[in-house]
């Protein structure tokens, strides 16, 4: 058994068909976990759908009419880059109930993670870039609601630049927003995260590591987060094809060690979702998502070697 709880729902698959974003993975990396021996049934969790209430803690009223209604002007689904249906609202709306119980987990376990969400690019007013909900930020504002947590940092390792992210936490001090992104890619308008770190194209394992790691660490030892959200991003992968820089899937494991590892060893409860991801061959994608749960698993496996003395 897993040391914490993974979240999943079936009705995570956006129900794509032939799209670039394989919405399958989320059933595959749950299938994979199983077949493999890494997790039993009693390591997952369930989510229920995010209340609306919590979702309006993040979003307008009007978007969320428009995305419950399927009201949406022709510029607002050409945004979103996905066909709107009814299984879209349900997977999105399930994916931010899964954030909100992955938070709650790692409270108690010291990591929660859920097998889908990351819909990093959801501004309050809209969606854009495959994502029409903000299922992190959903799960932050109901966790400060509920007094669990008091500030959030937010560690996006996604190829991409997450504006919506940095948009909807613009002006709130109780939210540190960190950004490692390709600079040439999208979005083409980046709004300021609390740190962002513009890489060129092609940036490789160690360099990419060397960037990432000590603006992690300086972050959480000036912040002070009572929980790191952490956007697991598996499109810095060299094969990705929305993606342009170079890692490898060990440098990207090492990616997810190096911040969990950093949180966790300060008692700072991490939340994990798994984030793009579009490799020529979605079993890359899948193996990449399984390393970040690995990762997990090696650092609480770590920590306790080192506790036991």
């Amino acid at each position: 058994m897993l040391p914490f709880k993974l979240i999943y729902h079936s009705g995570y698959d956006l129900n794509l068909g032939a799209h670039v974003f394989p919405s399958q993975k989320f059933r595959l990396i749950a299938e994979r976990l199983l077949s493999e021996g890494w997790a039993s049934k009693d390591d997952f969790l369930e989510p229920a759908p995010a209340s609306d209430e919590d979702i309006l803690r993040v979003h307008t009223p009007e978007w969320v009419r428009k995305l419950k209604t399927g009201t949406l002007t022709p510029n607002e689904a050409m945004m979103l880059e996905v066909p709107y249906s009814a299984e879209l609202v349900e997977a999105v709306w399930l994916a931010a109930g899964g954030s909100i119980l992955a938070a709650q987990s790692a409270l108690r376990d010291g990591f929660g993670c859920n097998l889908g969400g990351g819909f990093h690019h959801a501004h309050a007013a809209h969606g854009e870039g495959f994502c029409a909900i903000h299922d992190v930020a959903v799960a932050i504002r109901r966790l400060q609601a509920d007094g669990a947590i008091r500030k959030a940092m937010v560690v996006d390792t996604d190829v991409h630049h997450g504006n919506g992210t940095a948009h909807i936490f613009a002006d709130d001090p109780s939210v540190f927003t960190l950004s490692i992104h390709q600079l040439n890619n999208y979005p083409a308008y980046k709004p300021a995260s609390t740190v962002d770190l513009d890489l060129d194209d092609r940036v490789e394992d160690e360099e990419y590591l060397d960037i990432l790691l000590p603006e992690v660490q300086r972050g959480i030892v000036e912040f002070q987060p009572d929980m790191v959200f952490y956007v697991g991003g598996a499109d810095p992968f060299c094969e990705d094809q929305l993606g342009g820089l170079s890692l490898t899937k060990k440098g990207l494991q090492e990616r997810d060690r190096g911040v969990f590892r950093a949180a966790r060893s300060r008692g700072i409860p991490v939340m994990t979702t798994l984030a793009g991801g579009y490799a020529r061959r979605v079993e890359d994608t899948v193996r990449i998502h399984m390393n970040t749960i690995l990762a997990a698993r090696e650092i609480v496996s770590e920590l306790a070697r080192k506790a036991a003395g």
